[in-house]
Parts: structure tokens; sequence; C-alpha cells
């Protein structure tokens, strides 16, 4: 073979030189687990054995005869229903305002409501566990303050999923308005000005203009805020936590679809069960994204 040869087929291999390592570390970080979860949830496999049984479906008809897996369950669905409407309500107006031209200072608001983002997680939520606290608590002295009488906000088993669902809606407004203000900039200003030569008032230009001309971003919202909204564990973990009990309380009214997951694999030891119910969740992200696609998405053309 010659120089020249032995150089072009060099040159048609170095990509591959390249590629190769980054395919095996993928296969290794992503694929290699994904795969052994889904084996395992068909084991039935405690941590600390050297051996597991296999059981079949066994995990995935456990979790549906389990009280406890329908009840996190409900939790995940009731916890999604109290925060993505007004998250997405609010996080509009806010966004709605902002790229107003009446309002000034755009770029300080913008940080100011991004704040809460970019935070850690477990920090604000031991600063609103604080602030719920019923005897010291800076919500409960202002109701006090007003004539109102206080509340035991995380000790209730009607209060307490509720108002973790608050402090997410808090967090989290931050993080929809710059997606919603990326799209209303995306929006071609001719369009207004064509509306407005036609008489639209505002409501009028917002419903027929704004709105349809927003979908791939509501789509967007919609889809990421199901599958965080599915995901909670942190402020759950950490603002229902005490020295008592275990957190999910009280009487596992904020016990969640992924703390159930995280308890019964890494406080139980059930590793086959845990998995089953982490397929479980996949499978119903899966299906929500999926017609979320098929009924929120639409086409739209001026």
């Amino acid at each position: 073979m010659t120089a020249s040869k032995r150089s072009i087929n060099q040159k048609k291999l170095a990509p591959y030189i390249f590629i190769a390592p980054a395919v095996i570390f993928f296969c290794l970080l992503l694929v290699y687990p994904i795969l052994f979860g889904f084996l395992l949830s068909f084991q039935d496999w405690n941590l600390l054995a050297r051996e597991a049984s296999f059981v079949g479906l066994g995990n995935y008809a456990k979790a549906l005869r389990d009280p406890l897996f329908r009840k996190s369950l409900w939790n995940t669905v009731y916890y999604t229903l109290m925060t993505i409407p007004p998250t997405v309500i609010l996080s509009l107006i806010l966004a709605l305002m902002i790229n107003s031209r009446l309002i000034r200072y755009k770029s300080l608001f913008r940080v100011l409501y991004f704040v809460p983002v970019v935070t850690s997680m477990v920090a604000i939520s031991f600063v609103w566990k604080w602030m719920y606290n019923p005897r010291y608590g800076l919500i409960n002295l202002a109701l006090e303050a007003v004539g109102f009488t206080g509340q035991s906000w995380l000790s209730s088993p009607t209060l307490a999923l509720p108002s973790v669902a608050i402090m997410m809606i808090w967090q989290s407004v931050g993080f929809y308005m710059v997606l919603f203000i990326a799209g209303l900039q995306g929006i071609p200003e001719t369009l207004y000005e064509a509306a407005t030569i036609d008489g639209a008032n505002r409501w009028q230009t917002f419903s027929y203009i704004t709105l349809p001309l927003l979908n791939p971003t509501i789509v967007f919202i919609l889809i990421t805020s199901v599958i965080n909204s599915f995901q909670v564990f942190v402020p759950v973990f950490v603002m229902t936590s005490s020295t008592t009990g275990e957190p999910g309380g009280p009487l596992n009214s904020t016990r969640v679809l992924v703390y159930h997951l995280y308890s019964i694999a890494f406080r139980n030891l059930d590793m086959g069960y845990g998995s089953a119910i982490a397929f479980i969740l996949f499978a119903i992200l899966l299906i929500v994204t999926v017609l979320q696609f098929k009924v929120v998405q639409q086409k739209v053309e001026y």
C-alpha cells in the first residue's frame, strides 16, 4: 500500500475514531442503565441480596394493587392540576406586561422574576418551610396582622400539598415567563399593525394573532410543565420531612409518585418494584405527552 492510499484511508477512519468512544460512553451512561432497570422491573430483588428471582409482570401487578401507589399517583395528578393552570396563566400575563411598550426597566423585571429559577430548590424549600411555620412563619404573622387566623400549613392533610404547590408556582413562573417573552418577540410586528389598521381592539388582537402564534410555545410549556410536575421530589422531601416521621406526610397527603419510588427503592431496598414504578411513570408521561401534541398543537398561517 502506497503512502497516499494509507493517508486516504486514515482520513476516512478519522471520524469513526472520535465517534466510537462517544457512542460507547453514551451506551454505558444511558442505554445500559435503562435496559438494566427495565429487566430489573421483572425481578424480585432486594438491594442487599445476592440473587434476584424472576417474577414477570408481578411488580407491575403489585403496583396496581398497592393502595399507597394509587394514593401517590392521585397526589401527583392533583398537584399537577393545581400548579400548571396558574403557572401558565401567570407567566403569560407577566410576559405580556413586560413585553408591553408601557413597561420600563424590562431587564430588571426579567432578572427579578428569574432569580427563583436559578436558586437552589433545596434552599427555596427550606425558606418556604420556615415561612409556613405555624408559630413564627411570616405567612401566619401576615394573616394575623390583618385579622385572619393562622394555619398549620404543612401539618394539615388538606393544606400540605396545596402549600407545596403554591411555592412551586412562585418558583417556576419566571422560567415560563421568559419562554413566553421569546415567543412574543418572534411574532412579526406587521401583523399587529395590520390589525390596528383593520380596527381590531386589544382582545381581538390577542385572540386572533398573539394566542394562535404562541401555540408552539404553549405546547412546549405544557409538555415540560407536566413532566416537571410528575417528577416533583425535592420540595416534598424537604418541606414535609420532620423528626417524627418520614417525608410525604401528614397521612401521606404529600406522598407523590417520585417520592414513593424513592421510598420503595432506597428505603425498603425493593429495587425490582421500584424499577416497575419508574417505568409506569415513564409510560404515563409518554401517553400524556402524545395526547398533548394531538390536542393542543395547531398549525396557524397568516
